[in-house]
């Protein structure tokens, strides 16, 4: 990996992908929701070609601010770029736009991960005893 490398894809705003989609009532326009998985889902491309067979990243902090509405039709383009690499930790600027401008801009923090070592701690839990809170 290397401070630098990016990654973009483009989705095209859909109905199923709008604040609507959630409620009746809410906005035809790309849900904040779903931008971030947009966002994650290119920080994750971005480094998942140099990883190990056994490892994945984890989406663990984001931070971005939303700055315009995308409309059912518009393409959105979104953009990950690795900035920080400290052992395990990966950092990313991310970003978006559609063909009117920019949408959002933040940053994404990912952790690399064993596959096999996460999925048994996660599914571990549910024979945990309950703790209150």
């Amino acid at each position: 990996m290397q401070i630098g490398q990016r990654f973009r894809l483009e989705r095209t705003v859909t109905d199923d992908v709008t604040a609507a989609s959630f409620r009746e009532g809410l906005m035809p326009v790309l849900a904040t929701p779903y931008l971030v998985a947009f966002l994650e889902d290119a920080a994750e491309r971005c480094v998942s070609g140099e990883l190990g067979d056994a490892q994945i990243t984890l989406g663990t902090a984001v931070n971005i601010r939303h700055l315009s509405a995308a409309p059912v039709g518009m393409t959105v383009t979104c953009e990950a770029v690795l900035t920080g690499i400290d052992r395990r930790r990966l950092t990313f600027d991310v970003r978006a736009w559609d063909d009117a401008g920019p949408i959002c801009e933040g940053t994404h923090e990912r952790f690399i991960a064993d596959r096999e070592r996460f999925i048994r701690e996660a599914y571990a839990k549910l024979d945990a005893p309950k703790k209150a809170e």
